[in-house]
């Protein structure tokens, strides 16, 4: 029986925004792969004078793509480029760009966005809002648009604890329409001083404005076959192409990495609560599949929305996955640490920001000095920083349980055929989760540490880790001896 997927996908013509991101590019390597397509149009930004095709010519050289090019050598020569960016007007694509993907493109995946929790709201509104408008305004103009993914996050809707597979506009203090139509007059320093009226319930920024892009969605796209795909934490893949790839730190894998690295031995977290991780070519795979779903339906019913989360049959909390990451990081220690890895988790917020200081911030001003004396430029302690914001965004996220409903997802999977699911394989149910991270710690000592596993370099790594394991309990032990000192002179001083 021939693949519905790869069928639909037979000779189309697709644009994606956020092809250079980790999930942008899972997704046009799975597609180059299993299916036969006949272009690829990818979004990409200048970048210092840059032109993207010096950017694409990159490609060729990711490791990403290193199975795609050994099985079809000129699979490449199917993806082009289109200069633009997403916080510019009309998308800053050059008219002549412009005719091309109206005349020609026939599915549109959205998955470009600005993820940091944090981004003044004039930002995030232009990249995860205004963007989601345009491209909706560029795609009415496709004369054979058959299909829209655009994809948000299974958080985007996280003032609510039991998020269901539908619009929330109640929850918005503004409509979409209006709080564009609003920050377009006025100058990013008034909107963001009013950022906290706008946001209400809302955590941050992101996870606003990509609320809001929903509703564009929703409210704009009335008369597209559109539909929106919510994935949770997006992390390293797990199978294909290769195992634990990753591009990049963000957020969790931001924490692993500093982790295994040495500097981040505090988290703020409830190792209870249940981490939403998916991986990145199951995720691939469900958009691609979306995709095809959404081109069935109705365009005049209200778009579907597909969420992608931890089955609630299969979950995982963040006190299994910190374990399984720390045992790991121990049987497999990379050389590039510069200290005992270890962490210490605590879930009130008032403890850990007195634990950063004797955490992070002593030992990381300590090395800042030794780097001034080697006259090297310190680093530790504005890195901590950024730490520690990224650590304070994730609370929203790990001090209490979501339970996401997975309805429509779990149809679709129950809808493909056996061949579909073989191929475009998305069923986390089954997932075997301290096998996946142990994928995850791979990918992140080869792809962001740059440092193969072979049997030289984990004994090299053994022998540094033995090193920092002496040293750490030997610096716990003078602190420790240090404190008791200073309470027997505190003692002395008070009752003598």
């Amino acid at each position: 029986m021939p693949s519905e997927i790869s069928s639909f996908y037979k000779d189309k013509t697709i644009f994606i925004t956020g092809g250079t991101g980790l999930l942008g590019k899972v997704i046009i390597e799975k597609l180059l792969r299993s299916t036969e397509l006949k272009r690829v149009y990818f979004l990409v930004r200048p970048k210092r004078g840059e032109k993207v095709e010096v950017r694409f010519e990159a490609w060729k050289k990711d490791q990403v793509f290193e199975v795609l090019l050994k099985r079809k050598p000129q699979a490449l020569q199917n993806v082009f480029p289109i200069s633009g960016d997403c916080c510019e007007p009309g998308l800053a694509i050059s008219e002549a760009d412009r005719k091309v993907l109206i005349a020609e493109v026939q599915v549109v995946m959205h998955a470009a966005a600005s993820i940091r929790f944090e981004e003044p709201l004039k930002q995030a509104l232009n990249m995860n809002t205004l963007a989601v408008r345009i491209l909706v305004q560029l795609a009415k103009e496709m004369c054979r648009l058959e299909s829209f993914v655009h994809i948000s996050t299974a958080y985007s809707n996280c003032v609510v604890h039991q998020i269901e597979e539908r619009f929330y506009p109640e929850h918005l203090t503004c409509p979409a329409d209006k709080v564009l139509d609003l920050t377009d007059s006025l100058s990013p320093e008034i909107v963001d001083k009013m950022a906290p009226a706008l946001l209400g319930k809302f955590p941050n920024t992101y996870i606003y404005t990509k609320a809001l892009g929903e509703q564009v969605i929703k409210e704009e796209a009335k008369d597209l076959p559109v539909g929106i795909f919510r994935p949770a934490i997006i992390s390293s893949t797990f199978k294909e192409p290769v195992p634990g790839w990753i591009d990049g730190l963000q957020g969790l894998t931001a924490m692993i990495y500093g982790s295994a690295y040495g500097i981040i031995r505090l988290l703020l977290v409830n190792l209870k609560r249940t981490v939403h991780l998916v991986p990145a070519d199951y995720c691939a795979n469900l958009a691609i599949a979306t995709a095809v779903e959404i081109a069935k339906r109705d365009k005049k019913s209200e778009p579907p929305i597909y969420a992608y989360a931890s089955s609630q049959s299969n979950l995982v909390s963040f006190g299994q996955f910190l374990k399984q990451c720390y045992n790991n990081g121990l049987e497999v220690p990379n050389r590039k640490m510069i200290w005992y890895p270890f962490n210490h988790c605590t879930s009130c917020p008032w403890l850990f920001e007195v634990g950063l200081y004797f955490y992070h911030l002593l030992p990381g001003l300590l090395m800042d000095i030794a780097l001034r004396l080697k006259g090297k430029k310190p680093i530790m302690i504005k890195s901590y920083h950024k730490i520690h914001e990224c650590q304070r965004s994730l609370v929203p996220f790990c001090k209490k349980d979501f339970v996401m409903n997975t309805r429509n997802t779990d149809q679709l999977w129950q809808s493909l055929s056996p061949e579909d699911k073989k191929e475009f394989f998305f069923d986390i149910s089954t997932i075997d989760w301290n096998e996946y991270i142990t994928h995850v710690m791979e990918g992140i000592r080869l792809y962001l540490f740059k440092d193969p596993r072979t049997p030289e370099s984990v004994a090299e790594g053994k022998k540094i880790l033995f090193k920092f394991y002496v040293w750490d309990r030997i610096v716990k032990i003078v602190l420790a001896l240090l404190l008791g000192a200073f309470i027997w002179l505190l003692y002395n001083i008070a009752f003598n």
